[in-house]
């Protein structure tokens, strides 16, 4: 097993339908090692988490639903607007996100390893942890475009979620990399595998 400060490290993220997750699959197809920042959350607070039992110590237990789940849907109602609540669930969660990603890191097989953030640079922690950040991007109208159509949301519930998140502006400020993934998605392979093979190069250095 290889220390993780030994491994050559990407953080990728992407606005709400921009391809990310697609992009990963991509890399991951090719070798590299993916931890999902998402799916550790999920199973953090999935029933027999490790965030249930602070989550009720703190929230109590009508925000956990019959399955031994967070109850994502109240959580979200109790934190939105709430600062004070939504720190609190913060408090629980940033510090399980991140040892859990660390650890699936330490063990991943693949010359290099991708953290999947979709919130990399909301968190504000990641820009300097990796050794480069890898941003999928597009139009705004495009994300729109793809979330109303896969998620069968309105316009303006896309656009509230866009503007919850990071600008498109203040990802690019932080790219080391950029997929273009706004025009035909037959030609997303080639520029996975052209970033991939220069990330085989760094990799080889460290």
């Amino acid at each position: 097993m290889t220390a993780l400060s030994e491994r050559f490290t990407i953080g990728l993220t992407g606005g709400i339908g921009s391809g990310k997750t697609t992009v990963a699959e991509l890399f991951g197809a090719l070798g590299a090692a993916l931890v999902d920042t998402d799916a550790i959350a999920h199973a953090l607070t999935a029933p027999d988490g490790l965030a249930i039992a602070p989550i009720i110590e703190h929230f109590g237990a009508d925000f956990i639903d019959a399955r031994g789940a967070m109850d994502r849907t109240r959580m979200r109602q109790h934190v939105f607007g709430n600062p004070e609540a939504r720190h609190a669930l913060e408090a629980i969660l940033h510090p399980l996100i991140r040892s859990e990603t660390l650890r699936a890191a330490e063990v991943a097989s693949g010359p290099y390893v991708i953290f999947v953030v979709p919130l990399l640079v909301e968190s504000g922690n990641w820009v300097g942890r990796a050794d480069r950040i890898l941003v999928v991007d597009c139009p705004e109208e495009v994300q729109v475009a793809r979330v109303m159509q896969r998620n069968g949301l309105r316009r303006d519930e896309v656009e509230a979620i866009m503007a919850a998140q990071a600008s498109r502006q203040a990802r690019l400020a932080v790219a080391d990399d950029v997929v273009d993934n706004g025009g035909a998605a037959d030609s997303l392979p080639e520029r996975v595998r052209n970033l991939h093979s220069q990330y085989l190069a760094l990799a080889a250095q460290r």
